[in-house]
């Protein structure tokens, strides 16, 4: 049975409150779960735009001094017409904005807060002002000049208080990342007037309920010193990720731009508490992968000198220990990032950022390169196969530098060239000179060196089997091939000849037909177009045609 919109109207324009919150009641136990209005009803906005007028006379009734059980309807009301955005013009405006950030307790010196506030009157206006905010962005202009985000960070600094339960601390976190996803100017007021990274970090510590047995050490209370610590409950974890949100807003930034000192104590406390994220566990793999992966994207963001506190708690039993540093971290990054590789769905999105971390991370510490090159590039064996070829971390990154999306590929190619300290032989040795030629051309370094680069001189030791397969690996497939016969073998000088100008004239053609460009390496080891007649004249060079010294370049 349809609904009568006329009808409730009617009853909320008698003023009367006990009308009004049976005729809500109704309207909101039926609309319950609607997200989207049905024709008819677009009809009925149409005629005479009934959900704006009755918006208009709920927001009318909360200026009054109303029963909670009252102010609730009213409020569950605009939460459900929210929900549309065609419904939203009554509520996007400053009064009306005015009004829901008082009944969620925001409000900054105006209006009248109870002493004992309603939690589910304030929860329930949080969820209209998440809608809201989400949807319009009137309203999120209204909400930046209101202070919204005044009042949120207020209630932030109670986060060890009592008095606040699970959801009204939940929709606070889900309220303040909308706004400072939405409105640039809210984040930077966020980050820098209200200290944003200290307040979260305060927040985040609060949530997961930290102990400090040293400065940069963190553990759970009451478990310190246990190897294995329990699930995260479902409330915690949730909190934690909103958290992990607003934080990846506010120091979008951090990482490319110098931060002093006391910035950086600030950063390396967060690292710490995020060290411990990415070590804990929550309800079900899917919630700790979700939690983990908001955890990299904020290690992401952290000004690199910063990440070392990943490596800083002292070894303990059942540690992972590489020359005296716990790698827990790094090995659970290195797990992390390797099961959304062998996903292999949406990598741009959920490969680079853990990709991208550990190859900052391994670029500035040594401790966590020489890890990772353990582990990602052991000592080579496997000489018969292409470096493409095979389920080994290696081949499967090898296999990343051919893809289709430029910065996947480029990506890939930037880490293993890290782990080979940037040195050219050796990343084409692990990888192939045809898989590495793109990240080389970029770089110039087609020719061959290395780019400059605080690496420490530790040597490459070859394995005996690479040291005995090495004369007969082809550089360009990375992989020991059959010798092939010498398809010029028994031809004269001027048949061989004649082939190579038959081969010139051929490029040229289709050069000429823009189907292929010829290139070359230049002085600077980078590519650069090869004209016509400089494939002419290497081919007279190769038999002797000109008395002219040999080329100053290189052919591809």
């Amino acid at each position: 049975m349809k609904m009568d919109l006329n009808a409730i109207i009617e009853k909320m324009e008698t003023g009367d409150q006990d009308a009004a919150l049976t005729a809500l009641q109704t309207f909101n136990k039926e609309k319950s779960q609607c997200f989207s209005f049905t024709p008819g009803e677009e009809e009925d906005r149409e005629d005479g735009h009934l959900q704006e007028h009755l918006g208009e006379l709920v927001l009318g009734f909360l200026e009054r001094d109303l029963q909670p059980s009252c102010q609730l309807a009213c409020l569950e009301t605009i939460r459900i017409l929210s929900r549309d955005k065609k419904s939203l013009v009554p509520f996007a405006t400053h009064h009306a904005m005015q009004i829901l950030i008082r009944h969620a307790g925001l409000g900054q010196g105006e209006g009248f807060t109870p002493e004992i506030p309603d939690l589910e009157v304030i929860v329930e206006a949080l969820k209209c002002l998440c809608n809201i905010v989400f949807n319009s962005e009137v309203a999120q202009e209204a909400g930046a000049e209101l202070q919204l985000i005044v009042g949120l960070a207020e209630r932030l600094k109670q986060c060890r208080e009592p008095q606040w339960n699970h959801y009204v601390r939940f929709f606070d976190l889900r309220l303040t990342f909308l706004i400072t996803a939405l409105r640039v100017d809210v984040r930077a007021q966020l980050a820098c007037e209200l200290r944003g990274v200290s307040l979260l970090s305060e927040a985040l510590d609060a949530t997961l309920s930290l102990c400090w047995p040293d400065m940069y050490e963190v553990a759970r209370a009451g478990f310190d010193g246990c190897s294995e610590l329990p699930p995260l409950g479902r409330q915690e974890t949730e909190r934690a990720m909103e958290i992990l949100k607003i934080l990846f807003n506010v120091t979008f930034d951090s990482n490319r731009r110098k931060v002093d000192e006391e910035e950086a104590a600030t950063y390396r406390h967060l690292g710490a508490i995020l060290r411990h994220c990415i070590m804990s566990t929550s309800e079900g793999e899917e919630r700790t992968e979700e939690m983990h992966s908001h955890t990299v994207n904020l290690l992401g963001n952290l000004p690199l000198p910063c990440l070392d506190v990943l490596l800083m708690p002292k070894v303990q039993q059942g540690s992972i220990e590489y020359i005296g540093v716990n790698m827990d971290a790094v090995k659970v990054l290195l797990e992390f990032m390797e099961k959304r590789l062998d996903r292999g769905n949406k990598l741009k999105e959920t490969l680079l950022p853990s990709l991208n971390l550990l190859t900052e991370s391994a670029r500035i510490h040594r401790e966590t390169r020489k890890f990772l090159r353990m582990k990602v590039l052991p000592p080579l064996r496997d000489v018969k196969n292409r470096p493409e070829v095979g389920n080994a971390l290696r081949n499967k990154l090898v296999r990343l530098m051919t893809h289709i999306d430029t910065d996947v590929k480029h990506c890939a190619a930037e880490f293993l060239f890290v782990l080979c300290k940037e040195s050219v032989s050796r990343f084409i040795k692990y990888t192939g000179y045809g898989n590495a030629a793109g990240l080389l051309a970029a770089r110039g370094l087609m020719r061959g060196g290395r780019d400059p680069g605080h690496y420490s001189e530790d040597e490459d030791s070859d394995t005996e089997e690479y040291r005995e397969a090495k004369p007969h690996i082809n550089p360009v497939t990375g992989r020991v091939e059959e010798e092939q016969p010498n398809p010029m073998e028994g031809m004269t000088e001027e048949q061989k000849e004649y082939e190579a100008m038959k081969l010139v004239k051929m490029f040229d053609k289709l050069s000429r037909g823009q189907v292929i460009q010829p290139m070359k390496i230049g002085a600077d080891g980078k590519m650069t177009s090869l004209e016509p007649q400089e494939l002419h004249y290497l081919a007279s060079q190769q038999f002797g045609e000109s008395n002219n010294s040999d080329s100053d370049s290189d052919t591809n």
